[in-house]
């Protein structure tokens, strides 16, 4: 039975990833920005009342994820995965009409979350002497661009620069660095801006043909990114879903297999 503690967990992939460890019978440490998990949340998850709990956590600050190692470790003794999952998304929009605020939450979400997690992760993990930390991708890892959400693939591209680094940093120690690579997903991360309104790329028939062709239900992703959570050896390990085998072979089905998600 493992510990699992898991940044940006209230809803989305994060969420759906916390369902599938307490499935194979791991304790979860939830968290998120709000001071209680919804009630939604709770009902959702009732049958695992005692396998789980929730604390609220700012990525943004440091001293917030300290306290969130801190409280998980109390409740559970030891943490065996950490998952940096937390996300800020920006609006469709091209970079140079972004406002300020758009691009520092971005980035102290994105980037200055994911490194604080794993430096705490990380110096804590060795105290205990082992433990996993796993770093979620997103749209510009792979160093592809898109109009309209090179900010967001900005902090992605620099996440798996960041994690790559710290798996070598940490080669000789027991302590193993991993990636999530999830792929598309129908979140509310695609269908609402940041501000909570219906997403302008919904109405692009380009986005919908793309999207409704390689994208899958975070239930779907996550149940395979936590098998394979469970079962890695390796340090420096990319977990991927939607692999370019897996691609191609959609586009060269969808005229045949109409899937649809928006």
């Amino acid at each position: 039975m493992k510990n699992v503690v898991i940044t940006g967990s209230t809803r989305g992939i994060g969420l759906e990833m916390a369902k599938a460890f307490l499935h194979h019978g791991c304790h979860v440490t939830l968290s998120g920005r709000k001071e209680n998990l919804s009630k939604e949340v709770k009902t959702e998850l009732e049958e695992f009342k005692n396998q789980f709990h929730y604390i609220s956590c700012n990525v943004q600050d440091k001293n917030q994820i300290k306290l969130l190692w801190d409280k998980a470790k109390d409740k559970w003794k030891t943490i065996d995965i950490w998952i940096n999952n937390a996300g800020q998304n920006v609006p469709h929009e091209y970079s140079y009409d972004t406002e300020q605020v758009y691009v520092d939450n971005v980035i102290d979400t994105n980037i200055k979350g994911v490194i604080y997690g794993s430096q705490v992760a990380a110096k804590n993990m060795l105290l205990q002497g082992t433990g996993q930390i796993f770093n979620m991708e997103g749209l510009g890892s792979n160093d592809m661009i898109q109009v309209k959400t090179i900010l967001y693939g900005t902090t992605k591209r620099a996440l798996t620069y960041f994690t790559r680094g710290l798996a070598k940093e940490l080669r000789t120690t027991p302590i193993k660095v991993s990636r999530l690579s999830p792929g598309m997903m129908l979140t509310d991360f695609i269908t609402k801006t940041p501000d909570g309104k219906e997403s302008p790329v919904l109405k692009d028939k380009g986005f919908q043909y793309i999207f409704n062709t390689l994208a899958d239900k975070p239930e779907t992703v996550a149940s395979f990114l936590v098998t394979k959570m469970l079962h890695n050896t390796k340090n420096d390990a990319h977990i991927v879903w939607l692999t370019k085998i897996k691609m191609i072979k959609r586009f060269i089905l969808s005229p045949i297999v109409k899937r649809k998600l928006i």
